[in-house]
């Protein structure tokens, strides 16, 4: 995939361009199927598949007090759209003079004229433009008189639930890990270098534990204990992972302290990455010590169970996990 992060970079149209746009948080399955589509499109006209996102979230341009949370990093986003087959991705700085721009000035300079669009490709809400001036008919009305398809694709629903970067960042503030995995066909996943912390897990707990720091615009799962998936050095282990102050120890900085299983490797500022797989019981404070070790065996024997049932029924296809 060939990557741009500057619409300057592009010196003459595509082949043949099929072209979907979008934030794209998360990736989930419905900017799945908008990648499908142009893949799917571009392949039987031996033409060019291109996404076109933003960085950062427009939102966090145009509306900082909102505070959005992302699902995703832009690495991620970026490694999630390669996996779809994209043969071209364009990410677009968004700035302040970036979100004057008129959705007819966009689709004259940039869609056609940058990238010469054959056919465009979007979600059912998009909009583009100042304002979101370039609905759908926007977007159909210039399609007409400008020689470019446009296609839209609904909305996906999954046992209910519209899939929504909206309903993804619900679900995960909720704790709900089992529906976020529905909405995104993956499981949800932090990643970071792993911190320094105050080291209490092994010489105190008995249970070494890797932290990642979570910044204050990070989106933070519900507090609590979780089942999880690491992955480090090409290699995947089970753990358990929790999310919180430590209320035990009158913790007072958010942090996420994941517990690998049969890990004993020295991995201060290395960078992993930790699939959520289940939500098991909130953060609670214990008397002390010793009660609070007592329960992480607790959740360790619970999490070996989840993730043993998992890879029974084919949801885990590479953590190697001995039977509770």
């Amino acid at each position: 995939m060939r990557i741009y992060t500057d619409l300057q970079d592009i010196k003459h149209p595509f082949p043949r361009p099929f072209v979907t746009i979008g934030n794209f948080d998360g990736v989930h399955l419905g900017h799945q199927q908008l990648f499908k589509t142009v893949v799917d499109k571009a392949k039987h006209c031996k033409g060019t598949s291109i996404a076109i996102t933003f960085a950062p979230h427009p939102l966090k341009v145009v509306r900082p007090d909102i505070g959005i949370k992302l699902i995703s990093t832009c690495d991620q986003k970026r490694e999630l759209i390669a996996q779809a087959d994209i043969d071209v991705l364009i990410i677009i700085p968004f700035t302040k003079p970036f979100a004057t721009i008129a959705a007819q000035d966009f689709v004259d300079e940039a869609l056609i004229k940058t990238i010469g669009v054959e056919e465009l490709v979007v979600g059912y809400d998009y909009a583009l433009g100042r304002g979101r001036e370039g609905d759908i008919a926007f977007l159909r009305e210039q399609g007409k008189k400008k020689g470019f398809a446009v296609s839209v694709i609904e909305a996906i629903y999954v046992d209910g639930m519209l899939v929504s970067s909206t309903k993804v960042r619900e679900l995960v503030s909720q704790g709900r890990m089992r529906d976020v995995r529905k909405l995104l066909g993956r499981f949800y996943q932090i990643r970071g270098e792993v911190q320094k912390g105050q080291q209490r897990g092994g010489r105190l707990l008995g249970f070494p534990t890797a932290n990642l720091h979570i910044a204050a615009d990070d989106l933070c799962p519900k507090h609590g204990v979780y089942v999880t998936q690491v992955f480090y050095d090409a290699k995947c282990y089970g753990g358990v992972l929790n999310i919180g102050y430590n209320p035990t120890f009158e913790g007072r900085k958010i942090s996420a302290e994941t517990h690998i299983f049969d890990f004993n490797q020295d991995i201060y500022g290395k960078d992993i990455k930790i699939n959520l797989l289940q939500y098991i019981r909130g953060e609670r404070k214990f008397s002390g010590p010793t009660a609070l070790a007592e329960q992480i065996g607790q959740d360790i024997e619970e999490a070996r169970g989840v993730l043993f049932k998992a890879q029974q029924d084919h949801l885990l296809s590479y953590t190697t996990v001995s039977a509770p």
